[in-house]
C-alpha cells in the first residue's frame, strides 16, 4: 500500500506544478495497485489548508473544489483512509528522539509512524522521510 503525503496531493491536483506528471501517476498507479492507496487525515487537511491559499498556489482552489478532490480521493474504490492505533505513539516517539528533533520534522514523523504502523510505503517528494528508521518510502522527482 502506498501513503501519499501533502505536497504528493498537492503537485497531483495542480497542473501548473512542475512535479504534475510525476505526481498524478503516482497516485494513479497506487490507487490501481492490489494493495490500494493509504490515505491520512493530515495530508488531506494540509492539501486542504495549502491548495486554497493564494501565496502558495498560483491559482488556488476554492474550498468546495479541494473538499471534492479529497471527497472523491476518499470515495475511490481502492482507497482505505488509515488511522493511528495502539502502537502509533510508540513509534512517533522513536522516530522523533532518533531524529533529535521534532519542530518541522512532526507531521512527517506522524505520517512516517502511520506508514510503519499500516505496512505502507510513503510515497514523497520530501527527502526529510529519509531521516525515519524502518519507513519504507518512494523519493519522487
Amino acid at each position: 500500500m502506498k501513503l501519499p503525503d501533502t505536497n504528493l496531493l498537492l503537485y497531483a491536483a495542480n497542473p501548473l506544478s512542475p512535479d504534475h506528471e510525476v505526481a498524478r501517476a503516482s497516485l494513479d498507479t497506487a490507487a490501481r495497485e492490489p494493495e490500494g492507496v493509504g490515505l491520512a487525515w493530515l495530508p488531506l487537511i494540509g492539501f486542504v489548508r495549502l491548495s486554497t491559499m493564494a501565496r502558495v498556489m498560483a491559482n488556488p482552489l476554492s474550498v468546495a473544489d479541494a473538499l471534492a478532490d479529497v471527497q472523491g480521493w476518499l470515495n475511490h474504490p481502492n482507497a482505505r483512509l488509515l488511522q493511528p492505533g495502539e502502537r502509533h505513539m510508540d513509534i512517533l516517539a522513536r522516530l522523533l528522539l532518533e531524529a533529535g528533533t521534532a519542530g518541522h520534522l512532526t507531521s512527517d514523523a506522524h505520517i512516517a509512524a502511520l506508514a510503519i504502523e499500516h505496512n505502507a510505503e510513503v510515497l514523497t517528494f520530501d527527502q526529510d522521510f529519509a531521516r525515519f528508521t524502518g519507513l519504507r518510502y518512494q523519493l519522487l522527482s
